[in-house]
């Protein structure tokens, strides 16, 4: 059975967040000339261009060639070759290739460093890189190298032929092909330099991780890069941003070599309910009922015992892009206020034998945590809109009023009731009962709101940041099929009794209950779950027959219905169901039943089961 509650989906962004992180690619660019960027071999200049149709010169390869070696460069003065001297840009680079038997100079001395390189030459120094010497060759030069290098897949989609300069694009090319090919002893290149290669293609987000900086925590003014700020690219959560973007407190991270940062704005505050495993060495922290990993060793000595904070201090935790904690701050450096709604709500004695008592109050924030915070005192029942905020006085958790808002979202997600939603816009949908999740904007899109917004926020841009919405789209429920309904009256022995039997994801169930009656019928059915795991709803939803069938929509007639993602789809025989999927049903076959959902839901409306009945 599906339950669609903000517990699991917390877990599984957690999860998510660990392993995701934003594009890394610009916009137009290809997988090869990012991968080689990501590695090093291809920089640009101190501006960032890369001038890719530019001829390639013998020591700028040579530079290129041992980056791509994962060697370093002896930057000790002295050269090999009379054309070179000492303090030339890339002495270092040319002594390491020549002195690893990859590159060789000419019989007169010199190297001509400034002379372009050519295909054969090109081929022929990565092939000793790869540990081809000339026994592995058949032939003479170039011809021999030429060849091999066709047959090990270095030459792949490179258009250049024998005695042609090297552009820099053509050497990106060959650069990329080289990480993929094999060695002398049959081993992936790449993979002898440590990275992943799966299916032939070298993973892109390792490379980026290797040459990951940070984290760094901003101090609100420009952060500090070794690089210029010309062509940067940077990412704000996950969206594209600039520089001016990035406030005080916020946490960024920076590859050189693709001059881009990834900036991240989470954090989290509460009271400190526990350190782990102890004070000497903690390795986490649990604040606002949630545990979180300490990721650095500032974090770590700032909760240990001979740091600023200890149990019951009001903290907030600046949160890495893996969800760990960067660094620790008062709550009078950082005030935070989460809005959301009230899941549970109970006191409890603050200790044993004491007569003081605190309110433990469970609360579904707009973010998609669950987080508990401890108050002195009061009473919230489940469902109520609050804020909870925590600052230099302590924690405070208190019931706003509604704040209501009408009109539609834009066909793309972006804006709504005339406002621009904010790239880092937090979206809760609830229901009866206490159950919610989180929303993404593009599952609104196009909807329109008479009612059923319950709270919103803007930020400093005027932008909607934060949205409480009611029942929204109707995935709150679970949806199946109702195949018995038995209601009993039990009014001499005070009460009232139900039997629903039900088919739901393809396995059959039945649910009872006492002192509540559902009026329903046997067919398409909702279910709704509270916060809680109990029951709170089951309603019919309506059916209509299908003349036309796609693989993302169906028409009844002339009115078009579009599919759930997860729609459920039963052979009816004999008044069983079977499960089976959208493929193998037809309007030619079978006689098509959609059950869509009826609820009310502004982005509602979808087929959320399908049956069929032969012909």
């Amino acid at each position: 059975m599906k339950r669609r509650f903000l517990a699991l989906l917390m877990a599984l962004s957690l999860l998510v967040s660990l392993s995701v992180m934003p594009a890394f690619a610009a916009e137009g660019e290809d997988d090869a000339l990012n991968t080689v960027r990501a590695l090093g071999i291809l920089v640009g200049d101190g501006q960032g261009n890369l001038d890719l149709s530019a001829p390639v010169t013998r020591a700028q390869f040579a530079k290129m060639m041992v980056v791509a070696s994962g060697s370093s460069t002896d930057d000790a003065g002295g050269t090999v070759f009379k054309d070179v001297a000492g303090s030339y840009w890339a002495a270092g680079y040319i002594r390491r290739a020549v002195t690893a038997g990859w590159f060789v100079g000419y019989s007169d001395g010199t190297f001509r460093p400034n002379a372009t390189i050519t295909l054969e030459e090109a081929c022929a120094v990565l092939l000793r890189l790869l540990g081809y010497d000339a026994s592995s060759l058949t032939g003479a030069f170039p011809a021999a190298q030429l060849s091999k290098a066709a047959a090990i897949g270095l030459r792949d989609n490179l258009s250049a032929s024998q005695g042609a300069a090297l552009t820099r694009a053509e050497c990106v090319t060959l650069f990329y092909n080289l990480m993929t090919c094999e060695t002398k002893t049959g081993q992936i290149y790449a993979q002898t330099q440590g990275y992943t290669v799966t299916n032939g293609v070298l993973s892109y987000a390792a490379l980026v991780e290797k040459n990951l900086c940070g984290p760094f925590v901003s101090d609100g003014s420009a952060p500090s890069l070794p690089f210029t700020a010309d062509n940067i690219t940077v990412y704000r959560n996950g969206a594209g941003a600039s520089l001016s973007d990035i406030n005080q407190y916020d946490v960024y991270y920076y590859n050189t070599y693709l001059r881009t940062l990834w900036v991240y704005t989470d954090r989290v505050s509460g009271t400190v309910t526990a350190v782990t495993p102890n004070g000497i060495s903690p390795s986490t922290v649990t604040v606002a009922g949630v545990s979180y990993q300490l990721e650095t060793g500032e974090a770590v000595y700032s909760l240990s015992d001979f740091g600023a904070f200890s149990m019951g201090d009001n903290v907030t935790l600046l949160l890495s892009r893996n969800g760990g904690v960067v660094r620790v701050l008062s709550a009078a450096d950082s005030e935070t206020v989460y809005y959301g709604v009230v899941v549970s709500s109970q006191q409890e004695s603050t200790s044993t034998g004491s007569a003081a008592v605190q309110t433990s109050v469970r609360i579904a924030c707009t973010d998609g945590v669950i987080r508990t915070f401890s108050v002195p005192s009061g009473s919230f029942a489940s469902d109520t809109v609050v804020a909870a905020s925590v600052d230099a006085d302590g924690v405070s958790v208190k019931s706003v009023t509604a704040k209501t808002l009408t009109g539609s979202f834009n066909t793309s997600g972006t804006s709504f009731a005339g406002y621009s939603l904010a790239s880092d816009i937090e979206i809760l949908e609830t229901a009866d009962g206490g159950a919610c999740a989180s929303v993404l904007p593009s599952r609104l899109a196009g909807a329109t709101f008479d009612s059923g917004v319950r709270y919103w926020t803007l930020n400093e841009r005027g932008e909607l940041d934060r949205l409480i919405l009611g029942d929204a789209t109707g995935d709150l429920w679970n949806y199946g099929i109702l195949t018995s309904v038995s209601n009993s009256d039990l009014s001499s022995m005070g009460g009232t009794s139900g039997r629903y039997a039900y088919i739901m994801d393809g396995k059959a169930g039945t649910l009872s209950t006492t002192n509540a009656q559902y009026l329903v019928e046997t067919g398409g059915a909702a279910f709704l779950y509270a916060a809680d795991n109990s029951l709170s709803s089951i309603k019919n939803i309506r059916s209509t027959t299908v003349t036309e069938l796609a693989a993302l929509y169906l028409r009844s007639g002339v009115k078009k219905y579009l599919l759930a993602e997860d729609v459920q789809v039963y052979l009816v025989k004999n008044g069983s169901y079977y499960a089976t999927t959208l493929s193998a049903v037809d309007t030619e076959n079978y006689t098509l039943t959609a059950w869509y959902d009826s609820l009310g839901c502004p982005a509602g409306g979808l087929v959320r089961v399908l049956t069929a009945t032969a012909k």
